[in-house]
């Protein structure tokens, strides 16, 4: 019965590796499936990389800015090559550490495509891809439990399809042969702004074109004002209330004619333009259909523990829908390894997972924004804090930035939490503690805030709420 396991994780990514793991700790037998990457996308192709590439651009700002801080640094340049060297490097790394937990854990790397042909049957068919050393051959494999991890992949629009050469998806601009003189990129959410964030660091002219009213969506309206203001500050065009109709590729870039609500439009010529209009699940090919699977806008439809419509088999992260953020799967990966193992897992709220962009300046939240909370019905009290007022911000060369803080008028819950500033994605998990541990703003309040911190806006801005603010 080698083939046969307690529960097998379609894909290995944040949620496949995370739920696997605890599922072996709780003693059952496991077994991954993995067709491309190990890891998944996160440390391949998606957080890690990203965020190695937008470091590189952090450290180049402040070098380009050193006489700010009264350093002399001169013949200063891009190195575009050594930047993706690092990047892809930090990668493989993490990759191949992903790789060793599932392996200290004893559980099995079985390589291939998986197709799901009957309840607690898995068909895995060989990958054109390599298979890491150790990984079980491709074959029919049983399992009490399936659970689906396969992930999301860049939505393409038609007509805007990517080509991998002037039209790109975060993969190829994660890996930039050279750094194009202009830029132009749909969409405003948080690949968006990053890429925006490091390619404008590294000398390109970007142009930011968003279908929605304001640039990052899902974020309170006033922290999206603030970080727009400081993007076009760095000289980022941004376009709102438009889209883009049309894209005329050139020899060596593209024309797209852009359209706005009210009617008029406009061509923008660039050298590249980056598709990041969001991402759709990968429920295609798994035999879904053949099981009777329910889905709904191309993710699998679960409840609170992760269980689909069909006993045994379970679905985490990206493919189970929005977030579509990794530590969301990750925490899913583990509910679902709890439940499966007859544990007490517990539902996850949704509303208390912290969303995190890591542009320049940094974009942190959790809970409600002040608009969904007033239409949630809640008498609120809002704080806010500027960095401008606090030591350490202005003492780091980092005073532009704000923290707002929401509390229901009624009870002193805390209700959302949202920061724009120098790493505040770094800050949010004060405030998802908080909100855990359902304190109230008496008790935020009562906190000790160590001096001189930048978290101490944190606090500013809650006692702000209560009108009780020292520091403006």
């Amino acid at each position: 019965m080698a083939n046969n396991y307690d529960v097998l994780f379609i894909g290995s990514g944040p949620g496949g590796y995370v739920g696997a793991i605890r599922a072996a700790q709780l003693g059952l037998k496991v077994g991954v499936i993995e067709r491309q990457y190990v890891g998944g996308i996160c440390p391949n192709w998606g957080c890690i990389p990203a965020k190695a590439l937008l470091r590189s651009a952090e450290i180049f700002h402040y070098i380009e800015h050193a006489k700010d801080y009264g350093l002399v640094a001169e013949k200063t340049g891009v190195d575009i090559a050594g930047v993706v060297k690092r990047s892809r490097g930090i990668s493989a790394q993490m990759s191949n550490g992903v790789g060793f937990l599932l392996k200290k854990n004893k559980v099995d790397v079985i390589w291939g495509q998986a197709t799901l042909t009957a309840p607690g049957k898995v068909s895995v068919a060989a990958s054109p891809e390599p298979a890491p050393k150790g990984a079980l051959a491709p074959g029919d494999y049983t399992a009490k439990n399936i659970v689906i991890a396969t992930g999301a992949r860049p939505r393409a629009l038609p007509g805007i399809e990517p080509d991998k050469k002037l039209i790109w998806t975060y993969f190829e601009a994660l890996a930039p042969a050279s750094v194009p003189k202009s830029l132009l990129i749909m969409g405003s959410g948080a690949i968006g702004v990053e890429f925006a964030s490091f390619y404008k660091a590294m000398g390109s002219d970007v142009t930011i074109v968003e279908l929605l009213p304001q640039i990052l969506p899902v974020e309170d309206e006033e922290i999206a004002a603030h970080a727009r203001k400081r993007f076009e500050k760095q000289g980022i065009k941004i376009l709102t209330g438009a889209k883009v109709s049309k894209v005329v590729k050139g020899a060596d870039s593209v024309t797209a004619t852009v359209e706005t609500a009210d009617g008029k439009s406009q061509t923008i010529t660039a050298d590249r333009l980056i598709s990041a209009v969001g991402v759709v699940g990968n429920i295609e090919n798994l035999g879904l259909e053949t099981l009777g699977v329910k889905t709904d806008r191309g993710c699998v439809v679960i409840d609170g523990l992760c269980r689909t419509n069909v006993p045994g088999l379970w679905a985490i992260g990206d493919v189970a829908g929005p977030p579509m953020l990794a530590h969301k799967a990750e925490h899913e990966g583990v509910i679902a390894a709890e439940a499966i193992a007859g544990g007490h897992a517990h539902p996850m709220d949704k509303l208390m997972i912290p969303g995190c962009t890591y542009c320049m300046p940094q974009v942190a939240s959790v809970g409600l924004t002040e608009k969904k909370a007033k239409e949630a019905g809640f008498e609120i009290k809002v704080g806010r804090f500027p960095f401008i007022g606090n030591g350490k911000a202005v003492a780091l060369g980092e005073s532009e930035g704000l923290v707002k803080t929401i509390f229901d008028a009624k009870t002193g819950q805390l209700l959302g939490a949202h920061l724009v500033g120098a790493e505040v994605t770094e800050m949010i998990q004060g405030f998802v503690l908080a909100m855990n541990l359902e304190t109230t703003e008496e008790e935020l309040i009562n906190a000790v805030f160590p001096h001189p911190t930048v978290s101490e806006t944190m606090h500013e801005s809650v006692l702000a709420a209560y009108g009780r603010a020292i520091h403006m």
